[in-house]
């Protein structure tokens, strides 16, 4: 009897300990992937967070987050469990672009409302919350070519200080092909944004998200569902662009991630 009780006790334990588990870094513009119990419910400071019939989930840090973040996860029949994370503070480099087309720097009041109404528009495709995990796959480079921009720098576009980049810029000729870098369903598509030329957002489950920036020309359709390695769109430079290039960014909700931080520099697609 003392066996068989020591034995419930270990296997109660085990099963506590695991849970929850997490897969990446709690640091500015990073994402964590979690599972738990496909019964458990998640919060992320007290909000909730989605998760798959699976118990699948992902969770992020914008580019200036600071501080303590708290996992909670509550399981039937368990305890609670809650886990803290300290966001790690990253130092950001400044970028200086030359040769942008003066009016995307200083765009006038008829184009400042064309910005709002588009912004609009990609705030609504990133709205989007399903509860499937196409990101699972993991994530691979859209494009190949050489990583001219980075995530989180601080631009300052024809002498003149501006917002942050938010993406990861992959510099190469016109037409070069552009591919899903993981598994999900288009949800918008525009041939010529102010600012971002020809635009595509992908959604990747549960309010993650993929945008691909400067298109020449777009090769999906909104509604279409695409696997990773799916050829959806060639580079350009429309838009605010200086030269040829793919300006890939990731939200996950309202938080600007970093792409690169999913796949490897030693990629075939690209190289530093």
């Amino acid at each position: 009897m003392r066996h068989l009780c020591w034995l419930l006790m270990l296997t109660l334990a085990t099963a506590h300990a695991h849970a929850l588990e997490l897969t990446g870094e709690a640091i500015q513009g990073g994402l964590m992937f979690g599972k738990v119990s496909p019964d458990s419910t998640v919060t992320l400071d007290g909000q909730s967070v989605m998760v798959s019939p699976s118990g699948q989930f992902v969770i992020g840090f914008g580019r200036d987050e600071t501080g303590t973040r708290t996992i909670g996860v509550s399981t039937p029949g368990a305890d609670k469990i809650e886990r803290a994370l300290d966001i790690q503070a990253r130092a950001y480099a400044i970028e200086r672009v030359d040769g942008v087309p003066q009016r995307t720097v200083t765009p006038d009041p008829e184009a400042t409302e064309r910005i709002r109404q588009e912004a609009r528009m990609v705030a609504s495709a990133r709205a989007l919350r399903q509860a499937v995990t196409y990101y699972a796959t993991g994530f691979t480079w859209p494009a190949e070519g050489r990583i001219s921009g980075v995530y989180g720098s601080q631009r300052v576009l024809n002498g003149t200080p501006a917002r942050p980049h938010f993406g990861v810029d992959v510099a190469a000729p016109t037409g070069t092909p552009v591919y899903a870098p993981a598994p999900g369903l288009i949800t918008l598509t525009h041939p010529d944004m102010y600012y971002s030329g020809g635009t595509i957002v992908l959604d990747h489950g549960q309010g993650l998200s993929s945008t691909f920036l400067h298109l020449s020309e777009i090769l999906v359709e909104a509604g279409t569902r695409v696997e990773q390695g799916d050829l959806i769109a060639r580079i350009g430079m429309t838009g605010r662009a200086s030269g040829p290039h793919l300006d890939w960014r990731m939200n996950w909700l309202d938080r600007r991630v970093d792409p690169q931080r999913l796949v490897s520099t030693s990629d075939s697609r690209t190289s530093p």
